[in-house]
């Protein structure tokens, strides 16, 4: 008998409402918790709504971490007089944990509904090459949105690398910070995730895209160096090369790490002997993905088989916003050819459409 496990990524706006404006400054608005929590709750009634009508399902969260993380390093750099800076490793930890226990709202949901099913929050570091181009080159938008004049001050004042995100719904140019956003490689707490999924839990991963770690290198006397002049030295019953994990200051793409997480969970059960049949939802703030998006002639693209979907990213230049719709593509690409059944990337409230082939995207093989 085959097994159906949904993997939904949500955006970090699926918790903290974004672009959002005070009426009579006309000035970006940062949610508050309490804006935060009322976010997670509505996308855990829509959640909710989707696991209820598949009772027999196994189900997997992540989320990103954009805005949270944005806010995390505001609050660093106002109190840096008093208290010392956060590296973005840290950061990551942060909103893994809280923005965990926020989703962890789904279970008063599912309760209200007469279902009995835990959400348990992994802390989950993910693994990335030192080398990646990304380090070099930022392509990860992080924080709230800025004008164009508050990012060029910012990059003058505090030395951030911004770049332009989007035109809002006006036209003006919306500005955001970017840090580096290397490849996901391997995902350390995967064996947990699944222990978890096959106790009948609904797990929360690689959140933020997961916590950026590294290999640690090996010093000339055979000791392994990690951050902040830790050393880790082999004893007498190590064996071989050690991998040693150090964090590096970066936040992971979690479209790729959920690809990454779903292809990985397939492979466990296959081991297992289990048919299992993994499908990636990718929640964004808009209706699936777009040809010539914004523009008069924009085409909403509906249903895509690999090969087409492949051709359309592999156009230079890219239909797809390398800052935005870009990676979301990217990532449903890497899913269905790593055996995923489909990706889908749509609004958490058209599920439903989406799966009918009435809204958002869908890729298959």
């Amino acid at each position: 008998m085959t097994k159906k496990l949904h993997l939904f990524a949500f955006g970090g706006n699926e918790v903290a409402p974004v672009g959002l404006t005070d009426q009579k400054t006309g000035k970006p608005v940062v949610a508050d918790i309490a804006m935060q929590w009322q976010r997670t709750a509505h996308t855990c009634r829509l959640v909710a709504d989707i696991i209820a009508a598949r009772p027999h399902d196994l189900f997997v969260l992540t989320h990103g971490n954009g805005p949270q993380v944005g806010n995390i390093l505001l609050r660093a750099e106002y109190s840096r007089p008093i208290l010392p800076s956060l590296p973005l490793d840290v950061c990551g930890a942060d909103t893994q944990g809280a923005m965990g226990y926020m989703l962890a709202q789904l279970e008063s949901e599912l309760q209200t509904r007469g279902i009995d099913k835990r959400v348990a929050a992994v802390v989950t570091r993910v693994v990335v090459d030192r080398s990646d181009p990304d380090f070099k080159d930022p392509s990860k938008f992080i924080g709230p949105s800025l004008t164009r004049e508050e990012a060029e001050e910012r990059r003058q004042k505090e030395g951030w690398a911004v770049k332009l995100y989007k035109k809002d719904d006006k036209g003006k140019e919306v500005w955001r910070r970017v840090v580096p956003s290397p490849a996901p490689i391997e995902i350390l707490e995967l064996a947990a995730v699944d222990l978890l999924l096959q106790g009948g839990m609904i797990p929360v991963s690689v959140g933020g895209g997961g916590i950026p770690v590294a290999l640690a290198e090996k010093a000339s006397d055979g000791s392994y160096e990690a951050r902040y002049g830790i050393r880790f030295a082999p004893g007498p019953k190590a064996q071989g090369p050690l991998k040693i994990y150090s964090g590096v200051d970066a936040v992971i793409d979690k479209d790729l790490a959920s690809a990454l997480l779903g292809a990985e969970l397939k492979k466990k059960a296959k081991a297992r002997g289990e048919d299992l049949s993994v499908s990636l939802t990718i929640f964004t703030g808009e209706d699936g993905a777009k040809l010539n998006y914004q523009q008069p002639d924009q085409v909403d693209l509906r249903t895509l088989k690999l090969k087409e979907a492949q051709e359309l990213f592999n156009r230079r230049p890219c239909p797809f916003p390398a800052g935005s719709m870009g990676p979301k593509i990217g990532a449903a690409i890497r899913f269905v050819k790593d055996g995923g059944s489909a990706a889908y990337i749509t609004k958490t409230e058209l599920f439903e459409a989406t799966l009918a082939g009435k809204a958002g995207t869908t890729i298959v093989p």
